[in-house]
């Protein structure tokens, strides 16, 4: 790559006078821009050095790659002279430009509060889904399993009990991951969250008859009457809360000192707390929650189907802005409502979202016949989609073609219209897809399917039809007698750098990573906070923040380990390097360590991503194991497997 050459390239499509201020991190150039719109996206869409943008949280994003992303941004300075910062100082200036928008900081806020909660969730609604499946009438004849078979009652009650816990005592886990987004102690936190649900207070979902019965119990505090009312199942009451404690926590450890800001602290901050929640922020921000519920619950029983096509169609587009994250409130808020709502209908709209962007994906898949990349990403990130996850569908294949993804918009729309003509409703949480089934009433089967049916073979077969006429030229099959890929099962091993659990990096919370922008590879939950060498090579790369690791082995595989997603705004703080660029490592030789807690208390996953970065020149970078596979360092976890020259052709061509 000539970096000079690059960094021109960028820097003219940007437009200099549009650029306010840069940064880069392990991969990528961090922008912050003045209008978007005046950058030429196209020039950089075809630049064959550059992997891919993205544009979130204020900063435009170029994906260059680890050993050439520095390079590039140093030539790109003294080229445009444009203002230097730190990533953390550029957070600030892309707050300052304006360039943040209020609703979308809320989003944010309320993903990094869900997300962490989202295996609870995901888990209740899964055992719910099968306490569905034992006492759902009309499934397996005119009577439920339970009738059938008493002696699984027992079994019943157990699954129904495990499943009602998450959501039961919501509370509780929005109380810890709310107050250490919002900076306070998540052991304070989760004891608001206790607060609220405290068993001899009226339980949250009987608070509306106590009061309209009158038989709701009071406190008497200095002649006023305050409601001794739970709040189980409530989610925004219980974030006032944690933002309120948070910040008296942070104003007490402020202001108070030694043994008395340990021993007051904790105290003073639960005390002034509980009585502004049961006064003032619960009942008003129930008022507030039960409002944005009922307001949801008229808008699907008054427009009806229409409200649910309206919604599936734009569904994916709301992906995209990365609102859908806001979701998860008010899924929780309408089932754990679900006598009044009659279940959640985001989530069969966002299934029928998911197959559509699937289906079109692996449409992409049939058109791009001869070209090995393209077919490798489109299937995986296909098969992803089904499953709930759609990122690597969306950001790798449809939206860099455009007519994938809007077919698979109109599909949507057209499946969520017939959800909406069956009246389909969850009653759990599940994985949006395919196999979303399982979170859907019994008796609503059969619409569930015939809408999803329709939309992958309306979003599969639309475009394949329409890209047969409008797939970009250079993808479509090209003829080249020179090399002839024979793909076997020898390769260059690429081991664990790390001890955890091997997940799929298609689930990764960013795109950059999920989407095969920078390679196929693996993602890994660390249980250890060593980073090994995964072979024997040269390190490539080794910044400052020490949060990223580039590698080239003697094989010739480039490897990227990147630990954890956007740490490097913690700016080093949590990680140490034992390597500097240009040094020989051994297989197994310590790079670098970290420490866990830091990175998750400042609100980042620890998530490990390893990478292949030149995947483009080889056949295929195999995984060794499952996913769910527990592995340590030194076990293979990547084979590259190298393209294979066909030896008769080229000597038939001598």
């Amino acid at each position: 790559m000539n970096h000079k050459e690059v960094a021109k390239r960028v820097a003219k499509a940007l437009q200099e006078d549009n650029i306010v201020a840069a940064a880069h991190c392990a991969t990528r150039l961090r922008l912050v821009v003045k209008d978007i719109k005046k950058i030429d996206q196209t020039a950089l869409d075809n630049d064959p050095d550059l992997k891919g943008t993205f544009n979130a949280n204020g900063q435009y994003q170029i994906i260059v790659g680890p050993g050439d992303v520095n390079h590039v941004y140093d030539e790109f300075v003294k080229l445009t002279g444009v203002k230097q910062a730190s990533t953390d100082d550029l957070k600030n200036i892309a707050a300052k430009s304006g360039k943040k928008n209020p609703l979308m900081d809320l989003i944010k806020v309320l993903s990094d509060i869900f997300v962490p909660l989202i295996p609870a969730l995901v888990a209740g609604g899964l055992l719910m889904a099968l306490n569905n499946i034992l006492t759902g009438q009309g499934m397996f004849g005119p009577k439920s399993l339970v009738e059938m078979f008493p002696q699984i009652t027992g079994l019943s009650e157990m699954v129904n009990l495990m499943a009602s816990a998450p959501f039961a005592f919501l509370p509780i886990l929005i109380g810890i991951t709310a107050t250490r987004r919002f900076g306070g102690s998540e052991i304070l936190g989760a004891a608001a969250g206790m607060m609220l649900v405290m068993p001899s207070l009226i339980n949250g979902y009987n608070v509306s008859e106590a009061v309209a019965t009158g038989k709701m119990p009071t406190w008497d505090l200095f002649g006023l009457s305050v409601a001794q009312a739970g709040y189980q199942g409530q989610v925004l009451p219980i974030i006032g809360v944690a933002f309120i404690l948070a910040t008296l926590e942070k104003f007490f450890h402020k202001h108070l000192k030694g043994a008395i800001d340990f021993t007051f602290t904790p105290m003073l901050s639960m005390l002034i707390t509980g009585f502004v929640t049961f006064i003032v922020v619960g009942p008003l921000l129930r008022i507030v929650s039960n409002g944005i519920t009922d307001g949801l619950v008229w808008l699907v029983t008054t427009f009806g189907f229409v409200g649910y096509a309206v919604f599936g169609s734009f569904y994916s587009a709301i992906v995209i802005t990365g609102l859908h994250q806001s979701f998860p409130a008010i899924e929780t808020q309408l089932l754990a409502n679900i006598a009044k709502t009659g279940g959640d209908f985001i989530f069969p709209i966002a299934a029928a979202a998911n197959v559509a962007q699937g289906a079109a994906t692996f449409a992409i898949y049939f058109l791009a016949k001869g070209n090995v990349k393209l077919r490798a990403l489109s299937s995986s990130a296909g098969a992803s989609a089904m499953l709930g996850i759609t990122e690597p569908a969306l950001f790798g294949v449809n939206l860099k073609y455009k007519f994938p993804f809007f077919i698979a918009l109109g599909s949507s729309g057209i499946a969520s219209l017939v959800m909406g003509l069956f009246q389909i409703m969850s009653s759990s949480l599940g994985p949006a897809g395919l196999i979303g089934f399982i979170a859907i009433p019994a008796n609503k089967w059969v619409g569930f399917f015939i809408a999803i049916a329709i939309s992958f073979i309306l979003a599969f077969t639309v475009t394949l039809a329409y890209g047969r006429s409008h797939m970009p030229e250079m993808d479509q099959p090209q003829n080249n007698d020179d090399t002839i890929v024979d793909q076997h099962d020898d390769g260059f091993e690429v081991a664990a750098p790390i001890a955890g659990q091997l997940i799929n990096i298609a689930s990764v919370n960013d795109p950059v990573f999920s989407s095969g922008m920078m390679g196929q590879g693996v993602a890994i939950e660390p249980t250890d906070n060593r980073v090994l060498a995964p072979a024997d090579g040269e390190v490539t790369v080794a910044y400052a923040t020490h949060h990223a690791y580039g590698l080239k082995t003697t094989d010739g595989v480039e490897v990227l380990i990147h630990i954890g997603i956007d740490t490097v705004n913690l700016d080093g703080k949590g990680f140490e390097s034992q390597v500097t660029q240009g040094q020989q490592v051994k297989k197994g030789d310590v790079l670098g360590t970290f420490d866990k807690q830091i990175i998750v208390d400042a609100g980042y996953p620890v998530t490990t991503m390893v990478i292949v970065t030149n995947t483009k020149e080889f056949a295929d970078v195999a995984l060794d194991e499952s996913y769910g596979t527990e592995v340590v360092p030194g076990n293979a976890i990547l084979t590259a497997v190298p393209k294979v020259v066909n030896e008769n052709v080229n000597m038939a061509k001598a």
